[in-house]
């Protein structure tokens, strides 16, 4: 774990909580307390409190604690997929509505409101999916 803290590798986050770490080892000797340490190391009281519980929590895995946990989902599942992707190019490829000269985005929404197996999107979401795909309303 010292070959962490020192080659500079690694992001600056992981090597705090390597240094953290470091000075928590009971193995050295005597323990400082948090603010001793959380003064040498340059973190606060509460990141020393975090990474000692993390170490605690996965076991004592040294690279568990310092590294980063890995989401398991996403924090909201993407409406925009790519089916519903398809069918709104194929919604804005298409001819547009009597009365009106082309697509406009809040024309879009408006009929996408409409189709029962699109999910209702907003112009703004209209417009990125659009822009992601190089579609141009003409």
């Amino acid at each position: 774990m010292v070959r962490v803290t020192t080659t500079g590798v690694r992001s600056a986050s992981m090597i705090r909580r390597a240094r953290v770490l470091l000075a928590l080892d009971t193995s050295v000797g005597e323990v400082d307390s948090r603010v001793v340490i959380a003064d040498r190391v340059g973190v606060s009281c509460e990141t020393v409190r975090l990474v000692s519980k993390r170490f605690v929590e996965t076991g004592g895995d040294v690279w568990a604690t310092i590294g980063r946990k890995v989401r398991e989902l996403p924090p909201v599942p993407a409406i925009v997929t790519g089916e519903v992707e398809a069918r709104l190019i194929a919604l804005a490829c298409s001819t547009p509505p009597e009365g009106h000269a082309r697509w406009s985005l809040r024309l879009l929404e408006k009929h996408v409101a409409l189709v029962e197996d699109i999910p209702d999107l907003d112009h703004s979401t209209i417009g990125r999916v659009l822009k992601k795909r190089n579609c141009v309303l003409t």
